[in-house]
């Protein structure tokens, strides 16, 4: 089978099962359920960090497409302001269409997970992670953070919604704020699929003549081939289409020389201006997947600059060209990870100056929230 096919069966089994089942990643439309509304008063508590002043929002953006509103910053910053993670924090939106982790044996491919990494089987996994790590929001064990939940104005609507007895056992209240924000991930307003490519494809609207230009590059194996990693049909039950197949790629990103983590202290950073981001190939152990990160949603990728895993690209047209002549423009630094890079897919496109600016008129039309201005 290949590649596209797979990826187009999987996307619409996937995305089938969602709409069908309110446990799925899509929840109904319309007002926020109890449980969403409890996981958004979780996204947004500014007390859950350590300081308090930092939420699961100050490095996921609704104005930002869920993704580091700091748009001058490649990493992001931690809840003390000293502390900068190794990456960029990717958007939030849509992220919980992703497959549990798992590898695709007839693709030879890993799929799926959460962080761009994968090394979060499942959205649930992924909420409460950033809670306990040091250098985001920097609680000191998960006691910490369940004792501020404890005296949250929302937590009587926990133990409504959950039973009595909810925040009592520490595991079991982690447990369900992990279940209670992913509720709100998978709630409209953060998949509200409501771009002008949703309207599009709907029937609604038409492309100007520019974006549908580009729409052709990003579609032609003889051309931007940007389908074949960030698919944009719709499924065949008239299922949205996400623009990722959920694998992992080393694109041949240089490493990002302005990243503060660099600077970090040893305890954090042990390897200081010499520390490599190995991504997937550090969390399976496996040198063959070192480099490789996973494939971005493209929905609201206009609005979720900078760049790449380390934020090495300020703008999303810096991104085109590097897709464009990464092989043949002398510019680009070398590759942070040499190994595994894909060299069949992209790197020397020949896309025209033209072809370029058409392709970055159609992506500007993944952005949410289009009102026809």
């Amino acid at each position: 089978m290949s590649r596209i096919l797979f990826v187009s069966v999987l996307l619409s089994s996937a995305l089938l099962s969602a709409c069908q089942s309110e446990s799925g990643p899509l929840a109904p439309r319309g007002a926020l359920t109890e449980e969403a509304e409890i996981g958004k008063s979780l996204f947004f508590d500014t007390r859950l960090s350590n300081p308090a002043g930092q939420s699961c929002a100050s490095c996921h953006s609704p104005q930002h497409g869920f993704a580091e509103p700091d748009q001058h910053l490649p990493v992001s910053q931690g809840a003390n302001p000293a502390h900068f993670g190794n990456r960029n924090a990717p958007s939030t939106a849509y992220a919980a269409f992703s497959p549990a982790f798992y590898f695709a044996q007839e693709e030879g491919l890993y799929i799926g997970g959460q962080f761009v990494d994968g090394r979060a089987a499942t959205p649930e996994a992924q909420a409460i992670q950033p809670l306990l790590n040091p250098i985001e929001m920097n609680n000191a064990n998960a006691e910490a953070v369940v004792s501020k939940v404890r005296q949250a104005d929302y937590a009587e609507q926990i133990r409504r919604h959950y039973g009595a007895q909810a925040l009592d056992d520490i595991d079991r209240a982690m447990t369900i704020i992990g279940q209670a924000i992913t509720a709100y991930e998978r709630s409209q307003e953060m998949v509200p699929f409501s771009s002008k490519y949703d309207l599009y494809l709907a029937g609604k609207l038409s492309l100007s003549t520019q974006e549908m230009r580009g729409l052709k590059v990003f579609e032609s194996e003889n051309k931007g081939n940007c389908a074949a990693c960030h698919p944009n049909t719709a499924g065949k039950n008239g299922t949205a289409p996400l623009f990722t197949d959920f694998s992992y790629d080393n694109l041949g990103v240089p490493g990002n020389k302005a990243n503060p983590f660099y600077m970090m202290p040893a305890r954090y950073n042990p390897a200081a201006s010499a520390y490599v981001d190995r991504g997937l190939g550090e969390v399976l152990n496996k040198r063959s997947e070192d480099g490789k990160f996973k494939v971005p949603s493209l929905r609201n990728i206009a609005l979720t600059a900078p760049y790449m895993h380390n934020g090495v690209f300020a703008s999303l047209q810096e991104v085109v060209e590097f897709y464009n002549s990464r092989d043949t423009d002398k510019r680009w630094e070398e590759p942070e990870v040499a190994a595994n890079v894909n060299a069949e897919e992209l790197g020397d496109l020949k896309l025209t100056e033209q072809e370029q600016a058409d392709l970055l008129a159609f992506l500007q039309t993944l952005s949410d929230g289009y009102t026809g201005q």
